[in-house]
Order: structure tokens, then C-alpha cells, then sequence
């Protein structure tokens, strides 16, 4: 594939992101060099020059957060002129936050001990960035691990605080916003016991809390794990250390039924976007690219631990494996792979809903261009148009996996209404304290609570 291409594409989508992205809008006054480069339909130069804007700005917060503009600037152009495959897109933004991370560790330990080696510390990711699968508004889930005996440490300076430390530089380089925005927004809520335990963890401890406490959905989480910075030998033995855990050659029910247990538990916590249409959620809501994930995890864990070539980590990849392999139908894998790359173009900031409001609708769908090549959306209606029957039918494939799935009381007060024919202003809605809103004649028995007190954190995000 070249570098250069169809000048009106590009001009086309120049024109709607000048026009109805404010985010763009600011980028391309921000970087006339990238703008410059798109312009000319160069989006392979507009890349590369965004790569050589590291060593522009000497100080490391700011550049990063250049960088980062600059990068999705160059290519969201290329993205909306239908240009830049997905696999592309969301490979450049994995590899940023890979190198984004490293820097930040480096000069997070230098800052300290100037004169050691940058080792015993590294950086596990999780999730879409352990996938190389990044898109737009993704955060990243870290997991941060250190080796007390080589971690560089100043004089009477315990290994514990010295990695905590570490790690809090390493959140405030990517995460804090400044005047040039932020680099990654970062979750740290997949290590053991996030409410008790320090946000670096010794890897001799991580590696005995999998190897015998470990909930089944935490499995799912490693399925895509990878060292992304920091010391790449400590990284290593960690993540061989827990193989037998994440890859069993026995059949887990109990970490499908832990999926299947997560999958309610989104779709009653995000009660309001389930139902397709204007505020549907498309990365939680039924039919959604959450559930398309879990559905290749789940055939993962079931077939993997005996089947190693079903370990991809990227969910395209592991739909292409499962059905290569026949665990899957592979007119379900074909479907499924670009209503992923659908949801995640069509995620815009931080949010992944269609939004409620008509005229805003309107501004997330004219620049969008999805299957549909460098063609815009007229308005939301011809977006969620696009968007009905994939859903639908993924949301179908993937219920199939849960039919004994208990019947269960919806918590938005509007649908309980519809299913117990009792007035909306007659419903005891309780907020997140507990406390009760107004004083409801009837009261409604909540949902059971999810068992194990560290199950809930990882759907609730």
C-alpha cells in the first residue's frame, strides 16, 4: 500500500473533520506539519513525522501529549478517508502507548537514582493495549510488578515505597491533564484486590495470588497480556510463571459461567443503553463489542489450554483461529470482525454511545465513515441504520451462550415500570449511598449482589 492517495478523499475528510470534529479542529491548527502532510494525502509521512516529534520538546509531559495530538490527527485523516485498515490504526496507537510507557518509566526511575540502571520494574498491560488493539478513546490497563532485590532504590528507602513512588510518576506523566490535554487515561483496577493493595505489587506475591486465590474472570484477563515496559526479563518470568494458570488443559465451567455472571452484571449496571437505539451503549450494551470479546474468550478458555494456536490475543485474530479450527461457525467470525472495527471507529472521545441528543447524533455520524468507505453519514438515524442488524445478531449469537440465563428485574425505573405495570413515580430508586430518592409507596427488592468481593470491579468500569 502507498503512501499517497486520492486527493479528494482526503479533502473530503479534512472538510468533516474541520467541521464537525472539535477535536480535529484544534489538532490541525496545533500541527501544520501533520495538517500539511494529510493535506497532500501523505499519511505515511504525516506518521513518520509525528514519530520524529519526540525529541522536539525537551520536557517529557508535554511532548508526550504532543505527540499523542499529533498522532491521532494523522491518523483519524486517513481513517475517515478510508485509507488506513483497523489493523493499522489501532497497531500505531498500541505502539505509541508502548514507547509513551517505557518513557515514562525511564525517566520516573532516573528522576530518582540517576545513576542505576532503569530495572526491576515492569509493566504489564492488559486488555486491548496487551492485544495491540487500541482504538481512540481506550484506556489502558496496567498492572505494575517489581523485583525488591534490583529495583533501584535511594539510601534507606524501602523497595515497596520506591516502586509506588515509580508507579504514581509513571500515572502523573501519562494521565494528568494539563493545558495540552493527556496521553492515556490509566486503570490500574485489574491487580489483586485493588481496594487493599499498593498500585505496584512484588511479582513473587502477584505470582502466588494466581497461582492459588485468583477468581475464574481474572483468566480472561491474561489472555491478552503482554510486557509493554521496564524490565522485560522481570516481565517474562511473571507471565511464565502464571501460564498454567490463565491456559488449563481442563475445561473450566466455572470461568465461562464468571463471563456469563459479568455479561448480566454490565447489562443491569448500564441499564440505559442497552436498548438499541439513540444512547445505546456500543461498548457495553447488548450486542455490543464487549460481548463480542467475551464470546472469543470464553471458546478460548474452554479449547485454548489444549490448543495453542487458539491463544490469540487481538479478537479478530482468536475469531479468525476459532474458526479455522471449527469451535466456531465461520460465517459468525467474518460477521463479527468488522462490527468490532465498526465500534471502535465509531467511539469518539471517551464515550462509545450513541448519544441521545439529535443534533449531537448528527455531529458523531458526519464524520464517521465505518463500512462505508469515505462516505458520510447524512445524521445519526442512517449511523444507527448501519449499525441495527450487526448488533442484533450478535447479540443473538452471544445470548445463545447463556439460555438459562435467570429472568431478571431491570434496574432503570422506566422498563420496571413496563414489566410490573406499576407508575414510575411509585418505584423506590435507591442511589449509590443507599439513600432513598423521594419517599416511594412500594418498595422494590435490588438484584442479588455478585458474590466474592473482588468480582464486581472488573465490569463496573
Amino acid at each position: 500500500m502507498t503512501d499517497t492517495y486520492s486527493d479528494r478523499n482526503v479533502n473530503a475528510a479534512l472538510e468533516r473533520a474541520e467541521k464537525h470534529s472539535p477535536f480535529l479542529r484544534v489538532a490541525l491548527a496545533g500541527h501544520p506539519e501533520i495538517a500539511a502532510a494529510s493535506r497532500s494525502g501523505r499519511i505515511g509521512d504525516a506518521i513518520r513525522a509525528v514519530r520524529n516529534k519526540a525529541g522536539d520538546v525537551p520536557e517529557l509531559s508535554t511532548a508526550l501529549r504532543q505527540q499523542r495530538s499529533a498522532l491521532a490527527l494523522a491518523l483519524a485523516i486517513g481513517d475517515l478517508a478510508g485509507l488506513l485498515p483497523l489493523e493499522r490504526l489501532v497497531r500505531e496507537l498500541s505502539d505509541f502507548a508502548d514507547d509513551a510507557i517505557e518513557r515514562a518509566l525511564d525517566a520516573a526511575i532516573r528522576a530518582r537514582t540517576p545513576e542505576a540502571d532503569p530495572k526491576g520494574f515492569a509493566v504489564i498491560a492488559l486488555g486491548k493495549h496487551g492485544s495491540r488493539e487500541l482504538n481512540y478513546s481506550s484506556d489502558v490497563d496496567l498492572l505494575f510488578l517489581f523485583d525488591p532485590a534490583t529495583l533501584p532504590l535511594k539510601p534507606r528507602e524501602e523497595p515497596q515505597q520506591a516502586a509506588v513512588r515509580i508507579g504514581q510518576r509513571i500515572v502523573e506523566l501519562i494521565q494528568k491533564r494539563d493545558a495540552d490535554g493527556y496521553v492515556f487515561r490509566i486503570d490500574l483496577r485489574l491487580r489483586p484486590s485493588p481496594e487493599v493493595t499498593p498500585i505496584a505489587l512484588p511479582v513473587e506475591a502477584a505470582i502466588s495470588y494466581y497461582e492459588s486465590s485468583a477468581l475464574p474472570w481474572e483468566r480472561a484477563a491474561f489472555i491478552r497480556a503482554r510486557t509493554v515496559a521496564g524490565d522485560k526479563a522481570l516481565g517474562s518470568y511473571f507471565l511464565e510463571a502464571i501460564h498454567p494458570f490463565v491456559w488449563r488443559r481442563s475445561i473450566d465451567f466455572g470461568a465461562i459461567g464468571e463471563l456469563q455472571s459479568i455479561t448480566r452484571r454490565i447489562r443491569d449496571h448500564y441499564a440505559q443503553g442497552q436498548s438499541f437505539g439513540p444512547g445505546f451503549d456500543l461498548k457495553r450494551g447488548r450486542g455490543g463489542i464487549r460481548e463480542i470479546e467475551f464470546f472469543a474468550q470464553m471458546h478460548q478458555l474452554i479449547h485454548g489450554g489444549r490448543e495453542p494456536r487458539l491463544r490469540a490475543p487481538a479478537t479478530l485474530d482468536a475469531l479468525a483461529a476459532l474458526a479455522a479450527d471449527g469451535r466456531i461457525a465461520e460465517a459468525d467470525a467474518v460477521f463479527w470482525a468488522p462490527l468490532t472495527g465498526s465500534c471502535a471507529r465509531s467511539s469518539t472521545g471517551s464515550r462509545w454511545s450513541t448519544t441521545s441528543r439529535p443534533t449531537a447524533c448528527r455531529q458523531t455520524a458526519r464524520p464517521s465513515t465505518m463500512s462505508r468507505g469515505s462516505t458520510a453519514f447524512p445524521d445519526g438515524g442512517a449511523l444507527l441504520e448501519l449499525l441495527e442488524p450487526a448488533v442484533s445478531r450478535v447479540a443473538g449469537i452471544y445470548g445463545g451462550l447463556a439460555q438459562d440465563e435467570e429472568e431478571r428485574l431491570p434496574h432503570d425505573a422506566q422498563a420496571l415500570e413496563g414489566r410490573l405495570e406499576v407508575p414510575a413515580s411509585r418505584i423506590q430508586v435507591r442511589g449509590a449511598s443507599g439513600s432513598r430518592a423521594g419517599a416511594p409507596a412500594m418498595p422494590v427488592r435490588s438484584a442479588p449482589r455478585p458474590r466474592g468481593r473482588r468480582s464486581r470491579r472488573c465490569c463496573l468500569r
